[in-house]
C-alpha cells in the first residue's frame, strides 16, 4: 500500500452544534468517531442547532475521562463566560433553554448504539489542509478551520487544494481502521460563523458556492473500525 498523506487533526463533537474537542487518538466506530454527535438538544421533533442559534457555537463540549465501551464518559461543557457544567446536570438544560427562549429536551446514545453521525449524512467528514489554505488565500484572511466541523483534517501529499475529491470511491486505511471516500460535502450557512468570535462572514459560503459548487470537504463511510491517531498515514492501493 502507498501513503497518500497523513492525519493532522482529529476532532469530535460530543454535543451536536457545540464546539468539539481535538484528541490525539480515538476509535473509529461503525458510526464514525467515538462519541461524535452522541448528544443533542431537541426542539420539538427536530435538532436544535447553530442554524437556529449561532450562540450554541460559543459552548465547547468534551468528554471528561477515558473512553468506555458501555457508556460514554461524562460530557463537560464550557460556556463563553467561563461557566462549566455537565450534560447530565439540571444547569445544562436550563442554560440552553434560556439561550433558546423555549423548552428543549436532551437526547443521547451509548457507544453500543449508532449516534447521529456527521450532520446525519455519512459516518465521517474529512477536510484537506491544502483546501483550507487555498480558501484563506482567496479570501485574503485566516480562516478558523473548525467552522467546517470536520472529524479529520488531512494533509495529502502533492495533491494541492481539492485533490481530496479525486479520492471518491477509494478505500483508505488509517491506523487500525479502513474507510471509503463517498462524496463531497455540500455546505450551509454554518461555515460563515467564526466558532471563536461568533462573527459572521458571508463571503466564506459565497466563495465556496461560486468557486466550488457549494462543496467543501468529503464524506466517508466506515468499512472497518479501529484505533486512529494523529500522524497516521493514509494508505491506499
Amino acid at each position: 500500500m502507498t501513503s497518500i498523506g497523513k492525519v493532522t487533526t482529529i476532532m469530535r463533537h460530543p454535543v451536536k452544534s457545540l464546539r468539539g474537542e481535538e484528541v490525539a487518538e480515538t476509535r473509529i466506530m461503525s458510526y464514525g468517531l467515538y462519541g461524535d454527535r452522541s448528544h443533542a438538544l431537541i426542539d420539538g421533533e427536530r435538532f436544535y442547532t447553530a442554524t437556529q442559534n449561532k450562540k450554541l457555537l460559543g459552548y465547547h463540549a468534551a468528554f471528561d475521562g477515558e473512553e468506555q465501551d458501555v457508556k460514554y464518559p461524562p460530557v463537560k461543557i464550557y460556556g463563553p463566560e467561563g461557566q462549566t457544567f455537565y450534560w447530565h446536570e439540571k444547569a445544562c438544560l436550563s442554560t440552553f433553554e434560556e439561550l433558546a427562549g423555549k423548552p428543549l429536551t436532551q437526547q443521547s446514545y451509548t457507544p453500543e448504539h449508532v449516534p447521529f453521525g456527521a450532520i446525519e449524512e455519512e459516518h465521517l467528514l474529512i477536510v484537506n489542509a491544502a483546501s483550507i489554505e487555498h480558501l484563506e488565500k482567496t479570501l485574503g484572511k485566516e480562516i478558523d478551520w473548525r467552522r467546517f466541523r470536520p472529524n479529520l483534517v488531512v494533509n495529502l501529499l502533492g495533491g494541492g487544494p481539492f485533490s481530496e475529491e479525486k479520492l471518491i470511491g477509494r478505500k483508505i486505511s488509517l491506523g487500525e481502521a479502513e474507510i471509503e471516500i463517498v462524496r463531497p460535502c455540500e455546505r450551509c450557512s454554518i461555515i460563515n460563523i467564526d466558532p471563536e468570535t461568533l462573527d459572521i462572514n458571508p463571503a466564506v459560503l459565497k466563495t465556496v458556492y461560486q468557486q466550488h459548487e457549494n462543496c467543501f470537504g468529503m464524506y466517508a463511510k466506515v468499512l472497518k473500525a479501529g484505533l486512529v491517531r494523529v500522524g497516521d498515514d493514509l494508505l491506499t492501493n
